[in-house]
């Protein structure tokens, strides 16, 4: 099991075809660096589409996600980053509405 104690969200989009280089270089780009233990997470413009970097102190794993419809739930007009707590990246790979969940999971209206 990889341990992830962070997850970052970036609101510019990342092209897909992007390899473990690449997405490396936009974490150090936009996140200033890849800390061990951080995740990393990126989206296409069509936000249908996500790739996870972990740095697990170690080495760097690149995972990718993708939705067979719809859309993640994916920011747009805020900062360029974001963090997440585990309950709203598990509702954001299901394509939840993540940015609504309050404490104990529940989702509010906004």
């Amino acid at each position: 099991m990889i341990r992830v104690d962070a997850l970052w969200l970036a609101t510019e989009p990342l092209d897909m075809r992007a390899g473990t280089e690449t997405a490396l270089a936009r974490v150090v780009l936009v996140f200033g660096a890849a800390r061990p233990h951080h995740a990393y997470l990126f989206a296409n413009r069509r936000a249908n589409r996500m790739k996870v970097l972990v740095h697990d102190g170690i080495g760097v794993w690149l995972a990718a996600r993708r939705l067979n419809s719809g859309k993640f739930v994916w920011p747009r007009d805020t900062a360029s980053t974001a963090s997440l707590t585990r309950a709203q990246f598990d509702a954001l790979v299901l394509g939840l509405p993540w940015q609504r969940l309050a404490d104990g999971g529940v989702i509010t209206v906004v």
